[in-house]
């Protein structure tokens, strides 16, 4: 079945995607807090800042997304950018009030891995599809896809391994395997479902 070309997006499914993506990406974060595992681009480098740190997750998220923006605006336009910001604010609110409305009695730390990557997964698919980032790695990951070709999932998976590699001075050896097996989950669903020309919706 091929993609249907030209399709707009309308303006409640930008926002549904913007609220399911982002609560997505929380839960799954919440889920690798709780497991203390790691996950790749500047979520992952905030999740090991708050393990090290008094600082929750969520502030470190929204502050170290700030220069990016930059990036943003430049190459992708003000809509992703404005889209992008509020996303990165909404999983940095969402993380923190999902940790209260969610609590763990017990949590394998294999089922974390696999089911909080593809949560992750999923819920950047969905940002992604509607022209929106999550920050840092992901607003360069879409433009090189866009610009180059370069597939975005691919990018990101290299990232992510290199920031998983900082890891091994904060999590034990077990802990270190399971987050790269979901950055591999992560990384997977976006790239087997995110490929140039495969989805052609576009924002208003």
């Amino acid at each position: 079945m091929t993609a249907t070309l030209g399709h707009r997006h309308k303006l409640y499914e930008d926002a549904l995607a913007l609220l399911f993506g982002t609560l997505f990406v929380s839960f799954g974060m919440v889920i690798y807090a709780k497991a203390m595992l790691a996950t790749g681009g500047l979520a992952g480098l905030a999740l090991l800042l708050s393990y090290i740190t008094p600082a929750g997750f969520g502030v470190i998220f929204f502050v170290i997304n700030l220069p990016f923006y930059v990036l943003a605006v430049k190459r992708m336009g003000w809509p992703f950018a404005l889209r992008t910001f509020v996303a990165v604010g909404l999983v940095s609110v969402f993380s923190r009030l999902t940790g209260l409305w969610v609590d763990f009695a017990h949590l394998d730390p294999i089922y974390a891995a696999v089911m909080g990557g593809a949560l992750m997964g999923t819920g950047l698919l969905m940002l992604f599809r509607h022209r929106t980032g999550l920050g840092g790695i992901n607003i360069l990951a879409l433009y090189l896809q866009e610009r180059w070709g370069i597939r975005a999932g691919y990018f990101q998976l290299g990232i992510d391994l290199a920031i998983l590699a900082a890891a091994t001075f904060v999590l034990p050896l077990d802990g270190l395997a399971l987050s790269v097996l979901g950055a591999v989950i992560v990384n997977f669903i976006i790239a087997i479902n995110h490929k140039p020309g495969r989805y052609a919706g576009i924002s208003l």
